[in-house]
């Protein structure tokens, strides 16, 4: 049993994706396998999935390359029919080719992305019943020492106002990774405290399910 502390994290996000390579069919195993021509993907690259199966689009995965034509999104589990239906997992690949840092980060807080439940109460039970339904929506807002001059925070300023979605990753201080996908918002306005550093707040808010790997 092995115990981890935040200490040592970093986050990175990213727009730089190569063009859009066509997912023709994904297959029902763990992991799937995704038909991909020229896909140009290696082993252990970073992609971002679009796909017709709701549990595994807007997600980014590390790669398996099987052949220049087949690749595996590592981690991606897609036996269950009733989740992933059989020939509906088409879509697109894009391997992101560099990742930039969110500079300063001084403090985490983390919102959301528990299990979702809705209560039922059959007329003719005296017990309710608790139903999962999926999950809810999850965010993480960073606190970073504010340096208007910084050219990553720049760039993270100039993607909020477009409101347009990142690749976001995290390496873990006790080890493992963490991807997303998301919008990336940061606060225009500095938060200014008497014998504090000045302070701004970005947060990351995902649109697909996040995927952890140990490495």
């Amino acid at each position: 049993m092995a115990y981890y502390f935040p200490e040592g994290s970093r986050f990175y996000f990213s727009q730089d994706f190569a063009a859009a390579v066509t997912v023709t069919a994904a297959t029902n195993a763990n992991p799937t396998v995704l038909t991909a021509a020229a896909h140009g993907l290696v082993d252990n690259d970073e992609f971002l999935f679009g796909s017709n199966w709701e549990d595994a689009t807007d997600m980014v995965y590390k790669a398996d390359q099987l052949t220049t034509g087949t690749v595996s999104p590592l981690g991606l589990d897609t036996t269950d029919t009733d989740w992933f239906p059989v020939g509906s997992g088409a879509g697109t690949i894009q391997k992101i080719n560099s990742w930039s840092e969110i500079p300063q980060v001084l403090t985490i807080a983390t919102s959301g992305g528990d299990p979702r439940f809705t209560p039922i109460s059959p007329l003719a039970k005296r017990n309710d019943l608790n139903v999962p339904t999926g999950f809810n929506a999850a965010s993480m807002t960073l606190t970073l020492g504010h340096d208007p001059a910084n050219a990553n925070f720049q760039a993270m300023q100039a993607i909020s106002r477009r409101l347009s979605p990142v690749a976001i990753k995290i390496v873990l201080g006790g080890g493992g990774s963490m991807y997303a996908y998301g919008y990336l918002s940061v606060s225009e306005v500095p938060l200014l405290n008497k014998g504090q550093v000045n302070q701004v707040n970005a947060a990351l808010t995902l649109l697909g399910r996040p995927m952890a790997y140990a490495t």
